[in-house]
């Protein structure tokens, strides 16, 4: 196997990966200990003398954390007993014993960017738990709730446009199936857009109807491989008699982005191109916006509950479907540890086989596509593939809009021009990309 690239990192001054640790991290720090001061009163009532103590202790904890972070001090072991304090600790000696310069102990601006990144969210959590009784309180609910009030005649046309489909799905042509597959695909990509770790936790809802834009944005779609993604459903679809057909899909945001892709899975089923969905969320608060099993089932309940004819019935039917098993919530530690996936099969072997049972993955977002291709300097036509460095449960796809310097599988040329017309094309959720990798 070729050598891997070197690793991004905030050592490339002006770098995204620089300005990230730099500005955002410290203003996302900054916002999860005012939410904590807003909650005081809340802290009080629920707990008395107690609470007012926790609140100031995780608020103490996280100041102590963002001042690492601005004086670029050495990164510390793990101290709170939990699932994953070993497996992370054994990671930041790994990441030491790759210094061979200076004090030998890894930096926040002179370690691999997604590392750090990984390991600041992996601290707010050290910081909550230390903390009882507000030991499982999200820092982040509240913005991820408001995401999704914010974007709530957004979510209505999509639950709108799926209601009016289903009723007629049978009658489709294979080409108008393949069309609305397409359609749904674009939706989930350009949900993904709705980032509150890239706006440093400030709104990013949705606030125009995505479906109406769909055919200006196609441009902005770097890599397209979804006929791939046709021709391996609708070849499941055709052979499959009896059998089942199973994608999973490895979710990234909650809010508008989570409902896109709920969309997604509920036109998988409707239109029979998969028989039962599987989503992978995070088992603690991760990346501001991330998906918890809290945040999957309140929205579920929130789409349900909702005085908008179509909307409500989505909501009614995405409770049926994970009723009957057809919907599938699993979480695993894996996704909120600092590997890449290639490293998956061993740090987490029952994970790996759980997702060769699918036939085809979908990986949503930019972290995902980070951890994917080892978050490297890689050219930009390396392809996909060989950026994967071994990760190949089964066919797979990333769904992605670019928010990280990273993007693998381009045409000779194709990186260079958008670098001369946009400057920024890498790292402002502008550009998007469906890549395929499939079976081997």
């Amino acid at each position: 196997m070729a050598e891997c690239p070197a690793s991004l990192s905030g050592q490339d001054v002006g770098s995204f990966a620089y300005l990230t640790i730099k500005d955002r991290i410290p203003q996302i720090l900054t916002k999860a200990i005012d939410t904590l001061h807003r909650h005081k009163s809340e802290f009080f009532e629920k707990h008395g003398e107690e609470g007012m103590e926790a609140e100031k202790k995780a608020i103490s904890l996280l100041s102590k954390l963002r001042n690492e972070l601005q004086t670029d001090k050495p990164i510390v072991p793990l101290v709170e007993k939990f699932v994953d304090t070993d497996v992370w600790n054994q990671y930041l000696e790994y990441q030491q014993s790759l210094l061979n310069e200076g004090d030998g102990k890894p930096r926040w601006f002179h370690s691999p960017w997604l590392f750090v990144e990984c390991y600041m969210y992996r601290r707010i959590h050290e910081a909550i738990i230390q903390s009882p009784p507000i030991n499982d309180f999200d820092v982040f609910k509240e913005s991820k709730e408001q995401n999704f009030f914010e974007s709530q005649e957004s979510i209505i046309a999509l639950c709108t446009h799926l209601q009016e489909l289903v009723r007629t799905i049978d009658d489709l042509d294979e080409n108008q199936l393949k069309n609305e597959f397409f359609k749904f695909l674009q939706i989930s990509l350009w949900g993904n857009k709705c980032d509150l770790s890239l706006s440093g936790g400030e709104s990013s809802s949705q606030k125009m109807s995505i479906i109406n834009s769909l055919e200006d944005l196609k441009p902005f779609i770097l890599v397209n491989d979804f006929e791939h993604l046709w021709s391996l459903l609708s070849s499941c679809k055709r052979t499959r008699e009896k059998a089942s057909v199973r994608v999973d899909i490895i979710l990234d945001n909650a809010g508008f982005e989570l409902v896109t892709d709920l969309v997604l899975a509920d036109f998988l089923l409707s239109s029979k191109l998969a028989t039962e969905v599987h989503f992978y969320g995070k088992t603690i608060p991760w990346f501001v916006s991330d998906t918890t099993v809290h945040d999957f089932n309140w929205l579920v309940r929130q789409v349900k509950h909702c005085n908008h004819k179509w909307m409500s019935r989505c909501g009614a039917d995405w409770e049926r479907y994970i009723e009957m098993g057809r919907w599938v919530y699993h979480d695993h530690v894996f996704w909120t540890l600092p590997h890449e996936y290639s490293a998956m099969s061993q740090v987490a072997p029952d994970l790996y086989a759980e997702l060769q049972k699918a036939h085809l993955i979908l990986f949503k977002g930019d972290l995902n596509y980070r951890k994917l291709t080892g978050d490297r300097k890689w050219e930009f036509t390396i392809p996909f593939h060989q950026a994967l460095n071994g990760f190949h449960p089964a066919p797979l796809c990333s769904i992605r809009t670019l928010k990280a310097e990273i993007q693998v599988g381009l045409q000779p040329g194709q990186g260079e021009q958008l670098s001369a017309t946009d400057p920024h094309w890498l790292t402002t959720g502008k550009y998007g990309v469906f890549q395929f990798d499939g079976p081997l």
